[in-house]
């Protein structure tokens, strides 16, 4: 099975649910140089933020420096050869209607040793465009009385201009929430 039908079944939909939406068929691949830093606790590599995609999966050095922020602290993701970290973006978070939470993470500066990252974001086509209108909002089919829609819909160009007008630290649902 793919990743998306994996979380589609995993979040109580047909397996081929999220892949027929498109929600990902932009893929972006960016990798990330953070130099030694003589003083690190002066700086911060990669601020606080949540990914504004669907999901993103993350291959970092053994150097680390990734932390997430879970039950109001900052906890380090340490290093494990050969393994992938997967993100859950807002995107998906909106879609899922909550049922899958972005995280927040950063990343921290080392005095010693350079950190190297590749992440991959996986999007809908529209996010690199700008010039479809598809409204994107929570899945219909995981909505009930007793779980109504927590976002209204948007568009991704809408979506993302607001994403990256907000700031760091704050989420980029809030302004979606009903």
């Amino acid at each position: 099975m793919t990743r998306l039908e994996l979380l589609s079944e995993g979040i109580g939909l047909n397996s081929n649910h999220l892949k027929d939406m498109e929600c990902a068929e932009n893929i972006t691949i960016l990798g990330h140089y953070y130099p030694a830093c003589p003083e690190p606790e002066l700086t911060l590599s990669a601020r606080s933020h949540s990914d504004a995609d669907f999901m993103t999966i993350l291959l970092q050095d053994q150097l680390g420096g990734l932390q997430v922020f879970h039950e109001n602290q900052w906890i380090d993701v340490p290093p494990i050869p050969g393994a992938l970290i997967v993100n859950i973006g807002d995107f998906l978070q909106l879609l899922s209607n909550d049922k899958l939470e972005t995280v927040n993470h950063r990343v921290i500066s080392k005095q010693e040793g350079s950190r190297i990252s590749l992440a991959c974001f996986f999007r809908t086509e529209s996010f690199g465009t700008g010039d479809n209108l598809r409204c994107y909002g929570p899945i219909k089919e995981l909505l009930t009385v007793e779980n109504p829609p927590v976002y209204k819909e948007t568009t991704a160009p809408d979506y993302l201009k607001h994403y990256y007008s907000k700031g760091s630290g704050t989420s980029a649902l809030s302004h979606l929430k009903l």
